[in-house]
Parts: C-alpha cells; sequence; structure tokens
C-alpha cells in the first residue's frame, strides 16, 4: 500500500494515544558497540518487502547493525497495530503513521515521533537538501501551524507518488482514437464515452469501494475549478459545500457515468481489482497511483499505456494531482535506539539506496540525485510532482464524518440513488453540526 495506497483512514484516536515514561537514549558510539545493536521497523508494504529484506542485508554488512523489518498488511491492520503499541508504549523504533495529518500530530505532541530538523539541518542542512521538496512536505509541520505542532520535520520519505490517470493505447486504437493523443478537455473526455458505449467497452476503472480515491478525484477536480484558495476557505468554514462550485463537482461523477464512462461496479472495487482488469485490457481508462508502474509490470509486462492528467473542466487555475511523499519513516522518540534509527534512516534514503530501491520497486525515488534511474513510465508521472498536492500539506484538516459523507455521497451519485444537489446538502448538513460540536468544546 502507498501513498495514498496512502489512505485515508477515519481514526478517532487523537485522545487515546498514551505517552509514557521514555527511555533512555542511546546509540552507537564506536564498532564494538554498534554491533549490538539492532533496529525493529514495522511497514505495510508487500511490494517492497524483498527489497527493503535486501537492504537490511547491506547495512548489516556494512555495519553489524541487524535491522528487521516486520511487515503488516494490509494497510489498515497495520493503522491498528501501530495504535495498540502508540496506547501502550511500545512501538519500535521505525515506524510509519497513515492516515490525516491531524493524526500524525497526534503522535507528536504525546512525544511519539522525533523532530529531526536538528539532523536535517546539520552540515549545511546536507540531508535536507538531498530530497525532492515535495517529499518532505508531508512530514513538516510550519511555524503556526494549525494543529500546535512544534515547528519540524518528523519523518524521512522513501518515495514520493503521483496519481494521475492512464489510457490502453491498444484500445484506444480499436476505438479510432490516437494513442499518442490522451484527452486533455473535459468535453473530449466525456465525448470518448460514446465511442465506449458502442463498442460494447468498459471506461474507468478506480478502486473506489477505497472512499479515499474518491476524495483525491474529487479534490483534483474541485482545485482545478476553483481554485487551492476556496477548497480551503470550504475546510475552514467559510464557504458551503452547496456553492455552486462545489456542486458543479459533484455533477461531474454524474456527468461521467451518464456518458458511459465509469466502470460497472467501480464504487464497491477494491483498488487490486481495478488494478487487474485494467492490467487486463479490460478498461480503456484507469485512475491510480505512480504504484501501478510496478503492479502492471508484474501483472502484464506487455501492457501499453500512456498516462495523463485529469482533463481540465476549467482553465481559471491550473490542474493539480495528489502527490507527494508516497511513504515516510518516522523514529520512535522513546526508543533507547534512536540515534541509531536516524543514521539507519540517513543511510536508506542516501543516492545509492534509493536507486536500488527505485530500480527494484519502480518507485518515485524521493532524494533528488536518484531521480535519472527511473522508468520512461515513472518519467511521466515524475512531470506530475510540480503540480501535486495533499491534505497533508494543506494546513488544515476536514473533520473525518464530512469526508466520509462527501465521498459515500458520491458513490450513491454515481448509482443514482441521490442527486448532486441532495449530497450537497447533506455533506453541509454534517459539516454544520460538527463545527458546532467544535465550537462548544
Amino acid at each position: 500500500m502507498k501513498f495514498g495506497r496512502f489512505a485515508i483512514l477515519i481514526v478517532f484516536f487523537t485522545g487515546i494515544i498514551l505517552s509514557g515514561c521514555g527511555q533512555k537514549n542511546e546509540g552507537a558510539s564506536n564498532p564494538s558497540e554498534a554491533k549490538k545493536i539492532s533496529l525493529t521497523v514495522w511497514h505495510w508494504m508487500t511490494d517492497r518487502e524483498s527489497a527493503l529484506q535486501e537492504l537490511s542485508k547491506k547495512y548489516e554488512e556494512k555495519t553489524g547493525i541487524k535491522v528487521n523489518f516486520e511487515l503488516y498488511a494490509p494497510s489498515d491492520a497495520y493503522a491498528q497495530k501501530v495504535r495498540a503499541a502508540a496506547q501502550g508504549n511500545n512501538l519500535p523504533d521505525i515506524f510509519s503513521v497513515l492516515g490525516e495529518k491531524r493524526d500524525f500530530a497526534a503522535y507528536v505532541k504525546v512525544g511519539h515521533i522525533s523532530n529531526l530538523a536538528p539532523f536535517m539541518e546539520a552540515n549545511n542542512q546536507e540531508w535536507e537538501k538531498g530530497f525532492f521538496s515535495k517529499a518532505l512536505a508531508t512530514s513538516e509541520f510550519i511555524e503556526g501551524n494549525s494543529y500546535g505542532v512544534a515547528p519540524g520535520i518528523y519523518g524521512v520519505p522513501i518515495d514520493m507518488t503521483s496519481i494521475m490517470m492512464l489510457y490502453n493505447k491498444d484500445l484506444f486504437k480499436e476505438l479510432g482514437l490516437d494513442p499518442e493523443r490522451p484527452p486533455v478537455k473535459w468535453e473530449d473526455f466525456l465525448a470518448i464515452g460514446q465511442k465506449i458505449k458502442e463498442a460494447k467497452k468498459q471506461g474507468l476503472v478506480s478502486g473506489w469501494g477505497e472512499i479515499w480515491m474518491i476524495d483525491c478525484i474529487a479534490n483534483n477536480f474541485a482545485f482545478n475549478l476553483m481554485g487551492k484558495d476556496k477548497v480551503l476557505l470550504t475546510i475552514r468554514g467559510e464557504v458551503p459545500y452547496t456553492d455552486p462550485d462545489w456542486i458543479r463537482v459533484f455533477t461531474l461523477f454524474k456527468q461521467m457515468q451518464d456518458a458511459g464512462l465509469l466502470y460497472n461496479g467501480l464504487v464497491s472495487m477494491v483498488n487490486k481489482t481495478a488494478e487487474q482488469l485494467f492490467a487486463n485490457g479490460k478498461a480503456v481508462f484507469a485512475f491510480n497511483g505512480s504504484w501501478c508502474v510496478n503492479v502492471y509490470q508484474g501483472m502484464n509486462p506487455d501492457l501499453k499505456y500512456g498516462v495523463m492528467f485529469l482533463p481540465r473542466i476549467s482553465d481559471k487555475f491550473p490542474v493539480s494531482v495528489w502527490g507527494g511523499a508516497g511513504s515516510s519513516f518516522m523514529v520512535y522518540d522513546k526508543s533507547k535506539n534512536k540515534e541509531g534509527a536516524i543514521k539507519f534512516l540517513q543511510w536508506l534514503s542516501d543516492k545509492e539506496q534509493q536507486m536500488f530501491l527505485a530500480e527494484e520497486t519502480r518507485n518515485l525515488p524521493a532524494n533528488k540525485g536518484a531521480a535519472g534511474r527511473i522508468s520512461p513510465a515513472l518519467a511521466e508521472f515524475s512531470k506530475a510532482i510540480e503540480y501535486s498536492t495533499h491534505p497533508r500539506v494543506w494546513g488544515v484538516s476536514e473533520f473525518s464524518q464530512v469526508i466520509e459523507a462527501f465521498d459515500k455521497g458520491i458513490q450513491s451519485i454515481i448509482i443514482g440513488e441521490k442527486t448532486p444537489e441532495q449530497v450537497a446538502q447533506e455533506v453541509q448538513k454534517i459539516k454544520e453540526r460538527e463545527l458546532a460540536k467544535k465550537k462548544n468544546k
């Protein structure tokens, strides 16, 4: 599971993450002492398990320090394990926090995650300058942030991701379309729906049973239609979801369904199923993240596909994509091996190790020096990083209840249960309820 594979997990645990007595921080001060140290890393990334184990062997050969990568999948099971360990003050030396920025902030505020800024900034910011700025942004809290977290960098990105549209070039040819010219404008995209229906094929496939993916594409539409500022004003409660621009966002999903562009049953489909369908030539379009380059290679190495931005709805604002750090590791601040954990993450994020991960797992590297070793397909995804955004860098977070109502409302629009106007009213009602609760606390 990735960046967003990295899923928006609806969790209400800020008040139950318990802080306990800190353990004494001890690092390796000489080689003989280093050999006694072992580090434990928890992760959920099944596709990178073998590569991480190989890197563990290399690090032990180099330093004498054993790094135990422990895999817990899928991502929801992993997140539950991390929450339980946090309550018992029993987190591993290195781990990741999946979820919204407010959840990440909760771990930081109770002292579970180390601030790595002093290490990033040492030696004229040598470590920090090695990363793409977009990769670091999701783990950074700036001065005056709305979460009340001390400014700093609290995670080490090991790769990057961007979520875009893909299209099957062979199916484009069958439909009489130019496989090197995907649709750029919304009207052109909708027009392809008629060709898909006439050919009795299936259109866009995606794991929209995992509602975070609906949230992703809907926010991309919103950024292009109304701009980032208006989206953030909505999250702050200053613009209602009944605003005409938001109703237009909801309407876009009805337009796709009516045009014949959406795969039958995608609102209950997990993304792994969607990936299999697209890899096997069963869908003309897909909405997926850069991790799919590795997935499709394993499923069907002969698949011919292109990567494209979402079709433009408006020329007033730029098209945006969800992107940034795909996966990041945090250091447990109470670890007795904190110094050793930081040194390992410095090594893991160096150019050589980043190139190895990029080649083995076909993911975008977070280290700028490793970017020249990526495949042509990944290079297409990398072009979107310049236009990337993500809720973790917005500085404000929408209420989980609102996100759920928003995404499930879009599902109901697609299957014809509700109109865009009805969903807008229901989402706004929940928004007002949550704002009132917050005000009365």
